[in-house]
């Protein structure tokens, strides 16, 4: 029984308690007292640490709510060249071309940074690199929920590694990540390896990574890495197919679970998203990878925030700086070069 349902039966006991147990005449009514003065209400005594959480939790409001204002008007600067770029708030961002291997627009782009659950990304790509059964049934084990943070699933789930992929992608789920290291054909400690070797190979050299959920702080990427893994993941329809859904069912024996993508940029008329992951957690900030495609023309551009500091933040500076290429789409692919680099 949760906090609110005992609360509420509690506060139901009295009533209960104090109907009449039998139909026997009520005793006489005792001769009435002299009236008296009403007790004084009890006061409640200042506390000093109440008052400051009240402060500290209005002040973080207070914030919050100026920050998502800020974020949702797009800030501009001028470059070296003179050009308008955009100024972003997030600690890190790219535009990247997939196609010409261009960045049409960075900042602090190849500094490493913990990447949270972008790195199921990677997860998805080894998985799926020996062609795996997705049939395969799958127990979920004690050591996959554990600790996990985010999951659906619970100890003794049977599931298919198809239903691990789409909670991996969709919901970002931990255990889902932890459950398809374990049952992959080099294990858990194998699997990471793996994602290591793959990374080399792709030359991602900012990457590295401690686990294939993002847990961990130790995994870290760039910018710019992530921006080429995302558009090297998209290839693979599997993956991406999965990426666009905005929800998914999943059957594990005795339930169903529904669950919906974290990734708020999908079913937007403005926006065509070909492929995305979200990340979070507390060193790292709130992280997007995206793989959109822009209205003229259907070009695919690849854009990751990093660092973003609310949940808001990395959904609207992404669509900024979206709308922000778009404005400039037919110069900068007439000429098919960069239109704005700059390093900070």
């Amino acid at each position: 029984m949760g906090p609110s349902a005992f609360a509420q039966t509690a506060a139901d006991e009295p009533a209960a308690q104090s109907q009449p147990t039998s139909a026997a005449k009520p005793a006489a009514k005792p001769a009435a007292k002299p009236a008296q003065a009403a007790a004084p209400a009890k006061r409640t005594l200042y506390a000093p640490s109440r008052s400051l959480a009240r402060q500290a939790t209005v002040a973080r409001a207070r914030a919050m709510s100026t920050e998502m204002a800020d974020t949702l008007v797009p800030r501009y600067k001028v470059d070296a060249s003179g050009e308008l770029v955009p100024d972003i708030r997030a600690a890190a961002a790219i535009i990247y071309d997939p196609t010409t291997n261009q960045v049409l627009w960075e900042e602090n782009s190849q500094t490493p940074r913990s990447i949270a659950s972008i790195t199921k990304v990677m997860t998805a790509v080894v998985f799926l690199e020996n062609d795996p059964d997705l049939s395969q049934q799958v127990t979920v084990a004690r050591s996959d929920v554990y600790a996990a943070s985010t999951t659906f699933l619970r100890s003794n789930d049977r599931v298919t590694t198809d239903d691990l992929m789409h909670l991996l992608l969709i919901a970002s789920d931990n255990a889902a990540a932890r459950a398809l290291a374990r049952v992959s054909p080099q294990g858990s400690a194998g699997f990471i390896d793996r994602m290591n070797q793959k990374a080399l190979e792709l030359g991602l050299e900012n990457t590295h990574y401690a686990d294939p959920s993002g847990l961990l702080s130790d995994n870290i990427s760039s910018a710019y890495d992530m921006a080429r893994l995302i558009a090297y993941a998209s290839a693979d329809e599997r993956i991406s197919s999965v990426m666009r859904l905005q929800e998914y069912t999943v059957h594990a024996a005795w339930r169903e679970i529904t669950f919906r993508s974290t990734d708020h940029l999908l079913g937007r008329e403005d926006m065509d998203v070909l492929a995305a992951k979200t990340g979070f957690i507390s060193k790292a900030g709130y992280c997007l990878a995206t793989l959109l495609r822009l209205p003229q023309g259907g070009h695919e551009i690849a854009v990751v925030v990093l660092g973003a500091r609310s949940n808001a933040g990395r959904f609207m500076e992404t669509q900024n700086l979206f709308a922000w290429l778009a404005s400039h789409a037919t110069s900068v692919f007439a000429t098919q070069t960069p239109l704005a680099l700059h390093q900070q």
